[in-house]
């Protein structure tokens, strides 16, 4: 067990503290306004190597489940907006299968840059054009970015089906083997795996501001979720209706159409008779 230290060796050891005008502390430095470390000041016609955003403009994905009044079934909404003055899009999610569900056998690496596609048909009409710039902006990786990865590793695929936006991804798979090592420009050895998820976008309508604001587009097939509830719900109560009149009009026809007497109805209740055999006692 080592000794204690005893007071006066700890008081000895420490420095003695000077008093007078030598120990003044020295004064702090002000505070400027912007911060301690004052940045230098840069030209507009300098051009920096990584990416900056002078505008201070933001796509945002904001996803938002929506209630039905009255059940217990949840509606995914997905908003896309251009932060602070619009435009802004507004999704009705379906068919969404996660990673998990699907068991797919592809996979990349995290935070690589994606290779985005779209199908032909995004340059037919002006409001598909706007959603595919939109969706530009916000799954592509700005050029220069400081933080962005020198390669490409998966596919991001949008394709319009029956007014609705299809979203898949996939992994670029190329051969590791050192017989098998593609060639720079040659893509016949790659193939596309399946990474998921999956899901289908549902436009329904584009506003000019953020998050609300003039409408500039407005699908006329999209019809709400509770609205094909009701529509469910209706069917299921003529359905119903439907049985009840059925019974109905067989028991007025039962009534009707009385059945005769059957005169071989006592014939079966005797075969079915068995007289008892006795025994000589």
């Amino acid at each position: 067990m080592g000794k204690k230290r005893k007071q006066r060796d700890t008081e000895q050891t420490q420095p003695e503290i000077k008093r007078g005008e030598d120990a003044a502390a020295p004064e702090r430095p002000k505070r400027p306004l912007l911060g301690w470390k004052e940045k230098p000041q840069e030209d507009d016609n300098t051009v920096s190597p990584s990416f900056r955003n002078k505008e201070k403009n933001m796509l945002m994905v904001l996803i938002a489940p929506g209630f039905s009044a009255g059940s217990t079934r949840i509606y995914l909404y997905l908003w896309m907006e251009k932060c602070p003055n619009g435009p802004s899009v507004k999704f009705l999610v379906n068919a969404v299968h996660t990673m998990e569900e699907l068991k797919l056998t592809g996979n990349h690496l995290r935070g690589s840059r994606p290779i985005l596609t779209f199908s032909s048909n995004f340059d037919n009409h002006a409001h598909w054009k706007l959603l595919k710039e939109m969706i530009i902006q916000i799954f592509g990786t700005p050029k220069g970015h400081h933080k962005s990865k020198p390669y490409y590793d998966h596919v991001f695929v949008f394709s319009i089906v029956d007014d609705h936006i299809w979203f898949r991804n996939y992994q670029i798979s190329v051969p590791h083997r050192e017989s098998d090592k593609v060639s720079r420009g040659s893509l016949e050895k790659m193939t596309l795996v399946e990474v998921g998820p999956r899901f289908c976008m549902n436009p329904i309508k584009i506003f000019g501001g953020s998050f609300g604001g003039p409408t500039l587009y407005e699908n006329p097939f999209y019809v709400s979720p509770n609205q094909i509830r009701a529509l469910e719900k209706k069917q299921k109560v003529n359905t119903f209706a439907k049985k009840v009149k059925a019974k109905a009009r067989r028991m007025m026809h039962e009534l009707s159409n009385p059945l005769e007497a059957d005169e071989f109805a006592d014939v079966e209740r005797m075969s079915s008779f068995q007289p008892a055999v006795l025994l000589p006692g």
